[in-house]
C-alpha cells in the first residue's frame, strides 16, 4: 500500500504553489483600493495622459481596412513572434548600441518576443536554473524577479551597487569566494539592471561593463560552464538628460555566448501592450522558444502587429520624445518638492532617468512595511514601497530599513507634490 506524503488536510498543491507568495507590489496595489484617496507614489505605472491612444487607434484603423491583415494578426502566430518585429527590434537595439544591424548579436534568429519583459526573465531563470542554483544581483535590485527566484528555489547572492553600477571588487571577491568553496558551478546568471535602474535609477558606463565581462571570463573555466549575463534594460529608452546611452553588453567580445538582453515595448510606449522582447546566445534563445511554446504558443500576433506599424511610422520615436520629456518634468517636480518638504538629513539623488527617486532615511527610522514611518505615510494617505522589498535575504544590514522608492511615473504633478508634501509631513513627525 503507497502511503501520500500529502497530509488529511492538505490541498495537493505542488512545493512551488505552496511556497508562493504575492508580489509585493500586489499588496501595495490593495493598500490603494483600501484607501482610495490615496496618493500613490509605489506602483511603476507610467504617465496616463501621454499614452498614445489617438495613435494607436489610427493605426488599428488602418490595419481593419484589410481583411488580410486583420485574418492574420487575430490568429496564431509563430513562437518566436513576427520576423518583422523580430528585425525591428534587432535594428533598434543596434541604432542604441551606436552599431550596425547586421552584425550577429542583433540576428531576429536570436530574438524572442514574449507578453513583457517579465514573461522573459521568467523563462530564462526556468531555462538556465535548477532549485539550490545562485543568481548574482545588485543590491538593491528590482524586487520582482527576486520574486522570480524564490518561486524557482533559486538563492540570489546579492552585490553591493556604486553609484556608477555594481562594485566591481565586490563582484571579484563573491567570485573568488564561490570558487574556493567549490560552489561557482552552482552560479548561472549574474543579473543586472544596467539603465536607470530599478530602483536607484542608476546607470552602469561602458567601461564597469567591459571590466564585468573580463571578470567572467576569468572565472568561467572553474564554474564548467558559461556564467550568463542577464542584462535588464526596460528603462533604458526612458532617459530624459539628452545624452547618449552606453552601449549595451551585446556590443561586448564574448557576447555572442553570454549576454541575455531583456527589453521591453510596455514602458516606452503603452503599458497596456504587454509586449517585451529578449536577445539571447543561438542555443539559450531556442530553448526559450520551446518553453514560451509550452505557455501560450506565442504572443499576441494584434499587438505585435500595432507596434511593428509604430516603429516603422516612426510614431514609436515621436511618441518616446513625449514621454521622456514629460517624465523629465515630473522628476524635476518630485526633486523640487522633496527639497522644500523633507528634513535635510533625508537623502536622494535626481534621477538622469527611469521612473523612480531612490531616497535613504536617517537610523533608527524603520521604512518597512512594519514600520513607524509606513503607518505614518498611510495616516497621511500616501503611498512608497519600502526598501526591504529590494534586497535579497542575503543583505541584513540596516541599508535593507532605511530606504524607500518614490516613483513619479503615474501621478499627476499637483499629486506629486501633494504626495511628497504628505510623506514629509510623516518624515518629520517619525524623525521627531
Amino acid at each position: 500500500m503507497r502511503t501520500s506524503k500529502y497530509s488529511s488536510s492538505s490541498n495537493g498543491f505542488s512545493q512551488r504553489a505552496q511556497a508562493v507568495e504575492p508580489p509585493p507590489i500586489a499588496w501595495l496595489m490593495e493598500q490603494k483600493l483600501k484607501y482610495p484617496a490615496l496618493i500613490s507614489l509605489a506602483a511603476g505605472f507610467t504617465d496616463p495622459d501621454t499614452l498614445p491612444d489617438k495613435e494607436t487607434m489610427q493605426i488599428m484603423h488602418q490595419m481593419a481596412k484589410s481583411k488580410a491583415v486583420m485574418r492574420t494578426t487575430l490568429q496564431y502566430g509563430t513562437g518566436s513572434g513576427r520576423k518583422r518585429l523580430r528585425e525591428l527590434t534587432g535594428q533598434r537595439i543596434a541604432e542604441l548600441d551606436h552599431t550596425a544591424s547586421d552584425k550577429p548579436a542583433y540576428n531576429s534568429e536570436r530574438i524572442l518576443i514574449t507578453h513583457g519583459s517579465q514573461q522573459f526573465l521568467y523563462l530564462v531563470t526556468e531555462a538556465l536554473c535548477d532549485a539550490g542554483d545562485m543568481v548574482m544581483v545588485e543590491a538593491p535590485t528590482y524586487f520582482v524577479y527576486l520574486s522570480i527566484l524564490k518561486y524557482f528555489g533559486v538563492r540570489a547572492c546579492s552585490v553591493p551597487l556604486k553609484t556608477d553600477g555594481i562594485d566591481l571588487v565586490a563582484f571579484e571577491k563573491k567570485l573568488e569566494q564561490l570558487k574556493q568553496s567549490g560552489d561557482l558551478w552552482r552560479l548561472k546568471i549574474i543579473y543586472l539592471v544596467t539603465y536607470h535602474q530599478n530602483p536607484t535609477s542608476q546607470s552602469m558606463p561602458l567601461g564597469k561593463k567591459q571590466a564585468l565581462m573580463r571578470l567572467l571570463a576569468r572565472y568561467e573555466r572553474d564554474a564548467g560552464h558559461p556564467i550568463y549575463v542577464l542584462e535588464d534594460a526596460a528603462y533604458r529608452e526612458l532617459g530624459f538628460v539628452q545624452e547618449a546611452s552606453a552601449p549595451s553588453m551585446l556590443s561586448l567580445p564574448g557576447a555572442l555566448k553570454r549576454v541575455i538582453y531583456s527589453g521591453t515595448y510596455s514602458k516606452p510606449f503603452a503599458t497596456g501592450i504587454r509586449v517585451g522582447f529578449g536577445i539571447s546566445p543561438a542555443p539559450l534563445a531556442r530553448a526559450l522558444e520551446h518553453i514560451k511554446g509550452n505557455q501560450d504558443f506565442g504572443t499576441s500576433e494584434l499587438l505585435q502587429a500595432i507596434l511593428e506599424r509604430a516603429l516603422e511610422s516612426r510614431l514609436y520615436a515621436k511618441h518616446l520624445k513625449l514621454i521622456q520629456a514629460r517624465y523629465a518634468q515630473k522628476a524635476g517636480r518630485m526633486v523640487d518638492a522633496m527639497k522644500k518638504y523633507f528634513p535635510s538629513t533625508v537623502q536622494w539623488a535626481a534621477p538622469q532617468g527611469g521612473l523612480y527617486v531612490w531616497t535613504k532615511v536617517p537610523e533608527p527610522v524603520d521604512t518597512g512595511p512594519r514600520g513607524e514611518l509606513f503607518e505614518a505615510s498611510l495616516k497621511q494617505q500616501v503611498l512608497y514601497v519600502p526598501g526591504c522589498y529590494a534586497y535579497a535575504p542575503d543583505v541584513m544590514g540596516p541599508e535593507r530599513n532605511t530606504a524607500m522608492r518614490l516613483s513619479f511615473g503615474n501621478a499627476s504633478l499637483h499629486l506629486i507634490e501633494e504626495g511628497i508634501r504628505r510623506l514629509g509631513k510623516s518624515l518629520r513627525a517619525t524623525l521627531g
